[in-house]
């Protein structure tokens, strides 16, 4: 039994991801009136979203572009300590630094970096809390951040990136972030085929898999929670009647646990809602769950096949392996 990475919880939480669009108007129609997303705010790129129980003023920060994919994931630090001390640790990692931001509406004065595949992270820890603007959108229960109408989402849950080595983004999270692995797939080439990281109790909030495409700093999808299963069969049902691609599922997730069902929005980007029960992850030496590629090959936990688009498909679109 190998030693475990001791938790490190200078990070908070998973924050907002930025995706882009080169379709702004029905990509924004869909966060909204068919996922369920509520608008924050805008400025002249970007629109702001949460789901009804985010607390932070962005969970989705949709920005105007020429492309698709993601534009940056954020984190928040548990304290402007804790920041300090992950700006320390990767301004020595030998990472890609980009450096400091002022940050946007959501959020205030922000430290940005790069993995070698590409992606823009970035830690903050000044946030704006939510507050309602108008009655209809004040909730009830004083415990929740907002109202909520229909299957609507309740929280962002995860990211999941494309790299062309998960051995070194792995080891990228671990250093700048102080992620721990909890499940991970192992390849019969020797390669690790995904991993799945979590900065707190969560069973996880990144995902990162194998790119099988010629692309570069890509999204797989990014995924909000619901409170229940039924939510998700509700949803499927509202997306059918809106003539959005559902990609795959409902179904069950083999790795996690997951109740999921897949879409793609307007622009082409892979959007997730899933329901993950009460799992978490308490045990402070735990140990990650090895999946091999004969597991992989049974298919999800009920014998769904995993279907091709899922491995070729991500944001923005780049020449599948042939």
């Amino acid at each position: 039994m190998t030693a475990p990475t001791e938790p490190c919880f200078d990070i908070a939480h998973l924050a907002h991801v930025e995706m882009l669009t080169d379709r702004f108007d029905e990509s924004l129609d869909f966060f909204t009136r068919v996922y369920g997303l509520k608008l924050s705010g805008m400025d002249a790129d970007s629109a702001y979203l949460r789901a009804w129980d985010d607390y932070e003023h962005c969970s989705l920060k949709l920005t105007r572009a020429d492309t698709t994919g993601v534009g940056h994931v954020a984190y928040r630090t548990s304290s402007p300590a804790a920041l300090a001390r992950r700006v320390a640790a990767i301004e020595a990692s030998g990472y890609k630094v980009h450096g400091w931001t002022e940050g946007d509406q959501s959020h205030g004065r922000a430290f940005r970096f790069e993995d070698p595949f590409g992606h823009v992270f970035e830690i903050y820890y000044d946030t704006v809390w939510y507050q309602p603007t108008a009655e209809v959108d004040r909730a009830a229960l004083k415990n929740t951040a907002s109202a909520f109408t229909g299957a609507a989402p309740r929280r962002l849950d995860h990211v999941n990136l494309l790299s062309d080595d998960v051995t070194e983004f792995r080891r990228f999270m671990e250093t700048c972030l102080g992620a721990r692995v909890t499940e991970l797939i192992q390849l019969d080439n020797g390669r690790i085929g995904g991993c799945w990281f979590t900065v707190n109790n969560k069973t996880y909030d990144l995902a990162c898999t194998e790119e099988h495409g010629r692309g570069k700093a890509r999204l797989h999808h990014v995924t909000y929670a619901t409170d229940q299963r039924e939510d998700i069969l509700r949803a499927a049902d509202h997306f059918l009647q809106n003539d959005v691609h559902i990609e795959t599922g409902p179904h069950k997730h083999a790795i996690q646990g997951t109740f999921f069902l897949y879409v793609w929005e307007p622009a082409g980007n892979r959007v997730e809602l899933a329901n993950a029960g009460a799992r978490l992850i308490l045990a402070p030496d735990w140990q990650p769950v090895i999946w091999t590629e004969a597991d992989r090959k049974k298919g999800q936990a009920w014998g769904l096949k995993t279907i091709e688009s899922f491995h070729t498909h991500g944001t923005p679109p780049a020449q599948a392996e042939g």
